[in-house]
């Protein structure tokens, strides 16, 4: 049967053509980093605007308490919208993921101060955090599995890659408005409104996106399930009975490029100030530079991965992340410019070839049935458990061995992670998405996950 449907779907994604689906895949990621850019950004405002009868300390720590939040529940929204992407198509959960985090940020940053509404203040806070959580946890795998599936086989580590260039645009994009907002407006106007703009500027971008997710077909696989009356009904059981081993390999290249990720584009900032002694201003210009230096890296990766294969662009990262993790840290403690810049470089450009490629390379490891569940269950839990605790392990790291090499040494151990999954997995260039057991029925209708 999947001999007999491919000619046919690979004619109709051709003909789709990969603009369309870039955008509406890509601008949802876009939106979430930009939202978590920001909000980070602007932590210690936040602090004395939700919970300003704290200490500096403890309402800063109360403030990154309610970004971890977001972090806690995202699990929860991968399930949600994974078995609803799996039982009912890509589209919707694509519309209702960036509905949701538009409509929760616009209550964000519309929401009474501390000083207006007491204790109920932070509440809300708390409350617009999880929503956006819940939402977020269902946006990478949607949105990879939507790429993959409307890619043109013989270019979907391109087409995936621009999953990765929406999340450093989303970076981008935090960065340069809250550069602006404390350029234009004093700081006592910041504290007054000004923290508002950010969040609200978020909502037209979420309402393009939504109107653009909404002009989209579901993906040709999907469609194909729902021809043949397979999809899924409990596609988390279905994961863990068939797909086990595709789940720990997705686990393992996730947690491979989630903590990269967040060591590299989050942590690092705060590693060259406070342990490195960088001025501020600088270790936010080499954070920028990094991002930039992403957007021209990423779909050369998936590019590569294209003509040469996934294993070797992921296996030629893992081994440099791994041979070369200490000595780039090494050479950023030199303190010297050219160092701190070429250091910085070297470790984006290891990120950017990941970046480019894991997305394509897990999302052709699941079949159509369980790809959403699986992408989206992985991806939120290796960010809670990992990722999100990196910049926590490394500061403790640091303070209790004193060794600024610490962060190094972690990304190494890292990079062993990524070579152990990418020798594990078979090599899945140009497969195709559909395959036999995806037209079979593998359980009773009646089923519920």
């Amino acid at each position: 049967m999947t001999g007999a449907l491919t000619p046919d779907i690979a004619a109709r994604t051709r003909k789709k053509g990969l603009q369309k689906s870039v955008v509406a895949g890509s601008i949802g990621v876009l939106v979430h980093w930009f939202d978590w850019a920001v909000y980070a950004y602007m932590a210690t405002t936040i602090a004395s605007i939700f919970f300003p009868e704290s200490e500096e300390a403890a309402g800063l720590l109360a403030t990154f308490a309610v970004f971890a939040v977001s972090f806690l529940v995202r699990p929860i929204g991968a399930i949600i919208f994974g078995r609803l992407g799996d039982r009912l198509g890509r589209k919707l959960t694509l519309s209702v993921v960036i509905l949701a985090m538009a409509a929760s940020t616009l209550v964000l940053g519309l929401l009474p101060t501390y000083q207006t509404i007491g204790m109920l203040a932070p509440i809300l806070l708390i409350a617009t955090r999880i929503v956006q959580g819940l939402a977020s946890g269902g946006e990478f795998g949607s949105a990879a599995a939507f790429l993959g599936e409307f890619s043109p086989p013989k270019h979907r580590g391109f087409g995936c890659s621009w999953l990765e260039v929406g999340s450093l645009l989303g970076f981008l994009l935090a960065s340069f408005v809250v550069y602006l907002l404390n350029q234009a407006l004093t700081p006592e106007q910041v504290l007054a409104w000004g923290w508002r703009i950010p969040f609200l500027i978020t909502v037209p971008l979420g309402l393009i996106g939504l109107y653009i997710r909404r002009k989209i077909e579901d993906t040709p696989e999907f469609e194909a399930l729902q021809t043949n009356e397979t999809v899924a009904q409990s596609p988390l059981r279905e994961i863990f009975k068939r797909n086990p081993k595709q789940f720990i390999q997705t686990c393992g290249m996730e947690i491979f490029m989630n903590v990269t990720f967040y060591v590299v584009l989050t942590y690092l900032l705060t590693y060259q100030e406070t342990t490195l002694g960088f001025d501020a201003g600088r270790a936010a210009l080499l954070s920028t530079l990094a991002s930039a230096l992403g957007l021209i890296i990423v779909p050369l990766a998936g590019i590569a991965s294209d003509r040469f294969g996934r294993k070797p662009v992921l296996m030629t990262a893992a081994v440099s992340l791994t041979v070369l993790s200490v000595p780039l840290f090494m050479l950023m403690g030199m303190g010297s410019s050219w160092a701190s810049f070429a250091s910085t470089f070297g470790l984006a450009f290891i990120l950017a070839i990941i970046l480019g490629t894991h997305a394509a390379t897990v999302v052709e490891l699941f079949p159509t049935r369980t790809r959403q569940t699986g992408l989206s269950i992985a991806y939120a839990v290796t960010a809670a458990l990992f990722a999100g605790t990196a910049p926590y392990a490394l500061t403790w790291l640091i303070d209790r061995t004193g060794n600024t090499l610490s962060p190094g040494f972690f990304l190494a151990a890292v990079g062993v992670v990524g070579i152990v999954t990418v020798v594990s997995i078979p090599e899945t260039r140009a497969v195709d998405l559909l395959k036999d057991d995806d037209l079979e029925s593998q359980a009773p209708t009646s089923a519920r996950a």
